[in-house]
C-alpha cells in the first residue's frame, strides 16, 4: 500500500469533530516528569491539534512529525515560540522508522497509527525513548467494520476495480483491540489506561459522510485513481449513493457514529 496524498483543506473541513478525540486523550495524560518538557506529536497532520499541546504545556519544546509535505506546509502556520516561553516546530518523519534522538517526556499520536502497518511492534521503541515517568498516548479509529469502510472496500474489490485497487485499503486488523493494547502496554512495564468511545457526530451539508472520508479514509483510493479521473469519479458516485442509504439524514443533520480506541501508558518512574 503506497502512501496516500493528503489535502489539508479537505481534512480541516471537519476540524472540530476531528479535534474532540485528541482533547479527550489530552485530558487523561498525567503530569510530565520534567520542566520544560520535551514532547513529540507523531503524525501531526496540519498542526491544529498539536497546538493544543502548547496550551497544556506552554514551556515545553514540542515537535510535530509527519510524512506528508502537504500537511507539514499547513502545520507551519502554528510554528514558533509559545506563550510560556516554549517552542512549537514541525519536521518530516515516518512513524514506521521514527525513533527520538533524545529522551522525551511525552510522545503522542492522534489518528495516525492505523496507517502504520505493524505499529504495535514499535510501541516498545517509543516507550524506551521516554524518560522515567514519561507517557505514550495515542488514539486510533476503531470503525473499520462500519458501513463507511465496508462499502468502500466492497467497491474497491468489485471485479472491474480489483486489479487497480487490490491492497489499497485497510481492514479491521489495521488496529488492535483495546484489550490487546492494554496487554502490550502493561507487558512493557507501563501503567496503562485504555478505553474506547463511540462518538455520534452530527454532520451537516450534502453528502457529509462522503465529505468526511474524502479527508481521511478515502485518500488511498483517490491517490490510486488520480491518473484516471473518469474511474475516480465513477467510484465516488457509486460510493456516494451507498453512503446516502447507509447514513440517511435526520431532521437536524446526518448522524455519523465513529468508534475510537484510546491508550495512555505511563512509564515506570
Amino acid at each position: 500500500m503506497s502512501a496516500p496524498t493528503w489535502d489539508p483543506a479537505q481534512y480541516l473541513r471537519h476540524a472540530g469533530h476531528r479535534a474532540r478525540p485528541f482533547a479527550d486523550l489530552l485530558a487523561r495524560i498525567p503530569g510530565l516528569p520534567t520542566e520544560p518538557a520535551r514532547i513529540a506529536d507523531l503524525g501531526c497532520g496540519p498542526g491544529n491539534v498539536t497546538s493544543l499541546l502548547a496550551d497544556r504545556w506552554p514551556t515545553a519544546r514540542i515537535t510535530g512529525y509527519d510524512n506528508s509535505a502537504e500537511m507539514l506546509a499547513r502545520a507551519e502556520e502554528h510554528a514558533g515560540p509559545t506563550l510560556g516561553g516554549g517552542r512549537l516546530d514541525f519536521a518530516p518523519a515516518d512513524a514506521r522508522t521514527w525513533t527520538p534522538a533524545e529522551p522525551h517526556d511525552l510522545i503522542v499520536s492522534n489518528a495516525t497509527l492505523q496507517w502504520v502497518p505493524g505499529h504495535a511492534e514499535r510501541l516498545a521503541d517509543w516507550i524506551a525513548a521516554l524518560k522515567p515517568g514519561g507517557t505514550l498516548a495515542f488514539q486510533v479509529p476503531g470503525n473499520f467494520d462500519a458501513p463507511s469502510h465496508r462499502l468502500m472496500r466492497d467497491l474497491a474489490d468489485s471485479p472491474r476495480r480489483r486489479d487497480r485497487l487490490a491492497g489499497v485499503l485497510r481492514h479491521g486488523d489495521a488496529v488492535l483491540a483495546p484489550e490487546a493494547y492494554l496487554e502490550r502496554l502493561t507487558g512493557l512495564g507501563c501503567a496503562a489506561d485504555v478505553w474506547e468511545t463511540t462518538y455520534l457526530h452530527l454532520l451537516t451539508g450534502d453528502d457529509p459522510v462522503l465529505d468526511w472520508v474524502k479527508g481521511t479514509g478515502l485518500r488511498p483510493v483517490l491517490t490510486a485513481l488520480a491518473d484516471d479521473p473518469e474511474a475516480r469519479d465513477a467510484f465516488i458516485e457509486e460510493y456516494r449513493i451507498a453512503l446516502r442509504e447507509a447514513y440517511p439524514p435526520g431532521p437536524h443533520g446526518t448522524p455519523f457514529p465513529f468508534r475510537r480506541i484510546f491508550a495512555v501508558a505511563q512509564k515506570d518512574g
